[in-house]
């Protein structure tokens, strides 16, 4: 299964981020639950975190870390706005 392509992120307080995906949803992703394991330990400052940009499909970070497409959907709270 084809999960919808992350189009727009925008990084917000507290370690969320707002996304856009090409399906028209808007959601939320909290990212607190993953900043101690693995490469994202990279991203736990906020002047890192800030760091976020879509690439393919996806987001990820200066730093190299990244979130499989899946996950990012799977686990983000979907929210009823306009981009």
């Amino acid at each position: 299964m084809k999960y919808p392509a992350v189009i727009d992120v925008r990084p917000q307080d507290n370690f969320i981020l707002h996304l856009a995906f090409d399906n028209g949803e808007n959601g939320f992703l909290d990212m607190k639950p993953y900043l101690d394991f693995g490469i994202f330990v990279r991203i736990k400052s906020p002047h890192s975190f800030v760091k976020v940009r879509v690439s393919f499909d996806t987001v990820e970070w200066e730093s190299g870390a990244d979130i499989d497409p899946e996950v990012v959907y799977s686990n983000c709270k979907k929210i009823n706005e306009s981009p």
